[in-house]
């Protein structure tokens, strides 16, 4: 049995500044699938996992291969670290959004206490002709103190600039790990409201996967809770309120796995999808014909 749909906040539901209305009604409505719906390629991964995300598809190990995919995927943007939009981006520049990630981290250090510093800021992303900034939040971190100091700063930039910021809301760090872990229903659900909070215009999480064991140890009433995964992705979209959700793909799944999550969360009431490696670890041919799935699945849910 179809799920009802979800009514989602809109473009014309927020009150924003003429740069930001500008920039994200191009994101929404002149790239991509260009029907209010958001469908995003990250390729941040080589700062974040190092080279090894690319070693089940080598030629994915050069961005010219995204920026391609983007580009004849029909993508609503790509998303880069700075020295990869600053040597790549010029062949493309005007035909494939950019989204500038302001800060980031490598994966060697322990996640006991994670925060990602910034290297670029809102300034470059201008220079850079970039349509938004993406910003990671480690939520829960035992450094949350300077992260939310570090995104203030961020966030007075943008606001100047009139550039959108989408942040990786992700819970990390030693009391998320003792709550239930970083995709429980009870992190998600928490990252979602405080990207609310904090004024994000946009916010990137992941799909909670429930663990009924592992879930007792979250805070009351998560502990307790009998929902079902669809149940859990509207509540966590409710949590985000007027910011706009978008759902992250995670590891490689199969093609119709990848489709169901995007279709499941779509009906929940999220705005779009950020699917990374489910897309670009394929073979070239692959990748794109998975694409085009996506975004005619997104087709069913222009607003």
């Amino acid at each position: 049995m179809a799920m009802t749909r979800v009514k989602r906040p809109t473009l014309a539901d927020l009150d924003l500044s003429v740069g930001k209305r500008t920039r994200l009604q191009r994101l929404l409505y002149h790239s991509g699938p260009a029907n209010g719906t958001l469908m995003f390629l990250p390729i941040d991964q080589g700062l974040e996992h190092g080279p090894r995300d690319f070693f089940v598809n080598p030629p994915a190990k050069d961005p010219d291969f995204q920026l391609r995919l983007a580009k004849e995927g029909g993508f609503s943007g790509i998303v880069f670290q700075y020295g990869i939009a600053e040597k790549y981006m010029s062949r493309f520049a005007g035909t494939v959004p950019l989204v500038l990630k302001l800060n980031g981290k490598t994966e060697i250090p322990s996640d006991k206490a994670p925060i990602s510093p910034l290297i670029c800021t809102v300034e470059d992303a201008v220079r850079l002709g970039a349509d938004a900034v993406g910003y990671t939040l480690y939520v829960g971190s035992p450094l949350q103190a300077q992260d939310f100091e570090q995104f203030r700063k961020v966030r007075d930039d943008a606001t100047r600039y009139g550039m959108p910021v989408i942040v990786w809301a992700y819970p990390r760090g030693e009391a998320i790990d003792a709550k239930g872990g970083r995709d429980s229903f009870y992190a998600i659900d928490y990252a979602a409201r405080v990207a609310n909070e904090l004024g994000v215009d946009i916010v990137k999480i992941n799909v909670p996967k429930l663990n009924p064991e592992k879930d007792k140890a979250a805070p009351a009433p998560y502990n307790t809770l009998n929902i079902t995964q669809d149940e859990a992705v509207r509540q966590v979209i409710e949590s985000a309120g007027r910011t706009l959700v978008l759902f992250s793909g995670g590891e490689m799944q199969g093609e119709e796995n990848v489709v169901a999550k995007a279709r499941l969360v779509m009906e929940s009431g999220a705005t779009g999808v950020i699917f990374g490696r489910n897309v670009w670890q394929r073979p070239y041919d692959e990748a794109l014909t998975l694409a085009g799935e996506i975004r005619a699945m997104l087709n069913d849910f222009g607003a």
